[in-house]
């Protein structure tokens, strides 16, 4: 009896017209990053062959430092701009670099592709998470919102590798760059025959561009419990930059396997996600979530920790058994990215007040972001340099690192009376 209640005012919020057409942009906008996901990791194995996790930890780095530095900034200026001409026009231009990508054959201009397509991803994403809690005033509904696009992003994390297996059995994986361009274009049609809201006039004293600029990061350093979620930040990160990078350099390089087999074990990543977000709403009804979190980043840091071992002393890395057990500990590690992510949305809302939720989420993201900035190089770099154990050794590190920060900056948080 409790399934239903748990689950349909998750759906209900569906019924808001608007909502529902920008839902669907998100979401065909996702299957469309999750096929340029692994097109991306195939074409860099093609440029630079081994050294593929060099380019590609290149490559996402450019990436999260035009999120880092975008995504504020971006929030800052948009706040006196039109929302729908903002988010269509990211679409296009998002449309347009990825009909490009299969013309790159040198680094360079993957890097130079890299870098524009982040930027119009920079403007969207902001932009797009600050409009909601304008079509959902309700903050019930808005949360029900987060929730869902949460599941949204793990459902993309199953769809989009398993869409891709499919096609790479029978084309060129180039083709997947013309499913990302479908995906964004679809995105921004959506957007254009919606009715968005007007944006609010700003209060004088954060009229500011640096004010506004800076205001979520202030709020983040600020209070105990979202310095907590900024550590804990890192232990996703390290986590994502083993999934991310190094994937393709153990299935394709170290275990001679196919296409098909790649897109599998990073649907194994999205399955264990996905599942444990379906179950989250049930456990957080009865444990905290400082607990959950914590909980998920030792569950990565025991994955990160069995793929060391399995590095190190695996004799046969191209059997059956050993690809078996990476797509096992790639489904840890989807479970516990997700149980740490979905928990986070709720202590920032609990920290802040409806009229902070735009400058918030947008600092999240670009705080979060500047965690890759460190396990992406780690993951790529210290891979070819030192090989796989060390990086993910190094990886390991990082997230205890940022369980332990995380949870003392938790315990310094002040009881409420």
């Amino acid at each position: 009896m409790s399934a239903p209640s748990a689950t349909s005012p998750l759906l209900n919020v569906l019924r808001h017209r608007t909502y529902r057409r920008l839902f669907t942009a998100q979401v065909v906008a996702l299957v469309g990053t999750g096929l340029l996901t692994v097109a991306l990791g195939l074409l860099a194995f093609d440029i630079a062959g081994g050294d593929a996790g060099l380019v590609l930890g290149t490559a996402l780095t450019i990436k999260i430092l035009v999120y880092v530095v975008g995504a504020p900034t971006v929030t800052a200026v948009a706040a006196k701009l039109p929302v729908k001409p903002v988010l269509i026009t990211a679409d296009l231009v998002r449309a347009s670099i990825a009909v490009c990508l299969p013309f790159v054959h040198s680094e360079w201009q993957l890097y130079a592709a890299i870098f524009l397509l982040q930027a119009a991803s920079a403007t969207f994403t902001p932009t797009f998470q600050s409009v909601i809690p304008q079509v959902l005033p309700d903050e019930d509904e808005y949360t029900n919102a987060l929730s869902l696009s949460r599941m949204a992003y793990d459902v993309e994390q199953i769809t989009s590798p398993a869409v891709a297996a499919l096609f790479l059995a029978v084309m060129s994986y180039h083709n997947l760059f013309i499913g990302t361009m479908l995906g964004f274009l679809v995105s921004a049609a959506l957007v254009i025959g919606t009715r968005l809201p007007a944006r609010p006039e700003p209060e004088s004293e954060q009229s500011g561009f640096l004010s506004r600029v800076f205001r979520g990061v202030k709020i983040m350093a600020a209070e105990p419990e979202l310095r907590g979620v900024l550590w804990l930040n890192l232990a996703v990160a390290a986590p994502m930059a083993t999934v991310m990078i190094n994937t393709v350099v153990i299935v394709r390089g170290e275990m001679g396997r196919n296409d098909t087999a790649l897109a599998i074990t990073l649907a194994g990543f999205g399955l264990g996600s996905m599942l444990t977000a379906l179950a989250l709403p049930r456990i957080l009804a009865l444990v905290p979530d400082r607990a959950v979190m914590t909980a998920g980043a030792l569950a990565g840091a025991a994955a990160l920790a069995g793929l060391i071992l399995l590095l190190t002393v695996g004799d046969q890395l191209d059997g059956a058994g050993a690809w078996f057990t990476v797509i096992a500990l790639w489904l840890v590690l989807g479970s516990a990215t997700s149980a740490l992510q979905t928990p986070m949305s709720r202590v920032l809302r609990r920290n802040v007040g409806p009229e902070s939720y735009g400058y918030i989420f947008a600092a999240q993201f670009s705080l979060s972001h500047a965690c890759y900035l460190a396990t992406y190089p780690a993951a790529g770099f210290l891979g070819v340099w030192f090989g796989l154990p060390a990086a993910t050794g190094v990886l390991l590190a990082m997230t205890l690192l940022g369980v332990g920060a995380g949870f003392r900056a938790f315990s310094s948080r002040q009881p409420v009376a």
